[in-house]
């Protein structure tokens, strides 16, 4: 797959009140490079029907949607590939469920995880989270700068670092071992996500150039 850059994960709360979609559009009118679409609460039809809506939108500007954790969504609307914890389905069943083709995104909270996803034929690994945040807090403690140090001398997988990343830090973790980073709060929460994803990608795309 192409190098990951700047990686949306919506959360409708996180848009403070305004169109989901709206919210989402102008993020990859701004440079978002990829969507992943993670609801906890929707049911399936519910939820089947938000992908599909956010595939056809995300279609035009060639931007690849990953459903987080549901394959069977993923499979229902034939989306571009699926994000998943290692605790949440075994990579091979997975991948034997999957078509050919597809990103498989794998988190790694740990470090048995890293070890673990060495073997697997995945397209990206989450460090996950890089730093604390309110959005997720079932999680491993932050892995830290010293800690992607870490993961990136010991995985041979592109990194997606997610957790607290904002236009303050992200070319840090760019500078330490990560082919891209996942926001939340940072895009779906600004007044303006387009600026937003802008601004974001204008801090990796300096990164780049050094």
């Amino acid at each position: 797959m192409d190098q990951i850059q700047l990686y949306l994960v919506t959360d409708e709360a996180a848009c403070i009140g305004r169109d989901f979609f709206w919210v989402v559009e102008e993020a990859v009118k701004g440079g978002v490079t990829m969507v992943q679409l993670r609801e906890k609460s929707l049911g399936t039809r519910a939820f089947i029907d938000r992908a599909k809506r956010l595939k056809d939108l995300l279609q035009p500007y060639n931007v690849p949607l990953i459903i987080n954790d549901r394959v069977d969504i993923a499979l229902a609307v034939d989306a571009d590939g699926v994000h998943v914890g290692q605790s949440d389905m075994y990579y091979d069943t997975l991948n034997n469920l999957l078509p050919k083709g597809k990103i498989i995104g794998i988190s790694a909270e740990k470090q048995d995880d890293v070890f673990e996803a060495e073997s697997w034929d995945i397209s990206y690994l989450a460090v996950s989270p890089l730093y604390a945040t309110p959005t997720k807090t079932n999680t491993e403690k932050p892995w830290q700068t010293e800690g992607l140090k870490w993961v990136k001398s010991n995985s041979r997988h592109p990194l997606v670092v997610i957790g607290g990343l904002n236009i303050t830090n992200s070319f840090e973790a760019m500078q330490n071992g990560a082919n891209g980073i996942a926001v939340i709060s940072a895009i779906c929460s600004a007044k303006s996500p387009r600026e937003a994803a802008q601004s974001l990608l204008a801090s990796l795309t300096t990164h780049s150039l050094i």
